[in-house]
This record gives structure tokens, C-alpha cells and sequence, in this order.
């Protein structure tokens, strides 16, 4: 198996994880408060500007994934890989934990972390057994 097609394999989850961010960062930034009631969460003005400062972010987060998916080097591919993967996971968990409890946008949301997050790993082990 060639090294390079795991790399391609993570540069791919990188897109898709950004167009993932860019969709979620839209929604949070126009419409802050679909994504709260989805959550469960109370919503306020508080809150609304907090998702809206967090759709920011997340933009400027997919931003800088597709930048390395389209130009970073490999070993910039797999660091980027390594923290994604470990982000993704966070997510999953900090959405579970959420305090207004389970609903069925909260497993959903926390799926797509985990998922994103085991597509990372995979990746990543096949081009790490590659170099033994």
C-alpha cells in the first residue's frame, strides 16, 4: 500500500470536516438559536451571541483544515490529523455531557464527533503500521 494514500485518505476528512464546520458555522452565526433549542438549551441573548462568537471560530477552525487538506505537507497533514482527532473526540464527549440532557440532536451531534474522530484514527494507524 503506498504511504501517500493515507495522507490523501486524512486530507479528505480534513474537507469534509471542514465543509462540515463552514455549514455548522453559518447556522450558528444566522440563526444561533435553531442550534440552542436543537441542544435543549435555554436560549437568551447571552447565549446567542456565545454560539454565534463559537460559529466564528469554528469557520476560522474549518478555514485552516481545508488550507492544510489542499496545500499542507505530510507531516502537517498527519499533526493536523493527531489534533483533530483528538478535538473531534472532545466534542463527542462534551456533548454528551451537556447539561440539559440527552436528546436525539445530542446523540446525533456527538456521532458526527466521534465518527470524524475514528475516521482520524484509522487513517492514521494504517499510515503508522506502514512505517514499522
Amino acid at each position: 500500500m503506498n504511504k501517500r494514500g493515507d495522507v490523501q485518505r486524512l486530507r479528505g476528512v480534513l474537507r469534509l470536516g471542514a465543509l462540515v464546520f463552514a455549514i455548522s458555522s453559518l447556522v450558528l452565526f444566522i440563526a444561533p438559536r435553531v442550534f440552542t433549542d436543537l441542544l435543549g438549551l435555554p436560549g437568551s441573548l447571552n447565549l446567542d451571541w456565545s454560539m454565534q462568537l463559537s460559529g466564528v471560530t469554528i469557520l476560522t477552525l474549518g478555514g485552516l483544515m481545508f488550507v492544510i487538506a489542499q496545500a499542507g505537507s505530510t507531516n502537517g497533514v498527519l499533526w493536523a490529523a493527531r489534533v483533530m482527532m483528538v478535538g473531534a473526540f472532545g466534542l463527542g464527549v462534551m456533548t454528551l455531557l451537556i447539561p440539559t440532557g440527552v436528546t436525539w440532536f445530542v446523540i446525533l451531534y456527538a456521532l458526527i464527533g466521534f465518527g470524524f474522530s475514528s475516521a482520524y484514527l484509522v487513517f492514521l494507524a494504517r499510515r503508522n503500521a506502514q512505517t514499522d
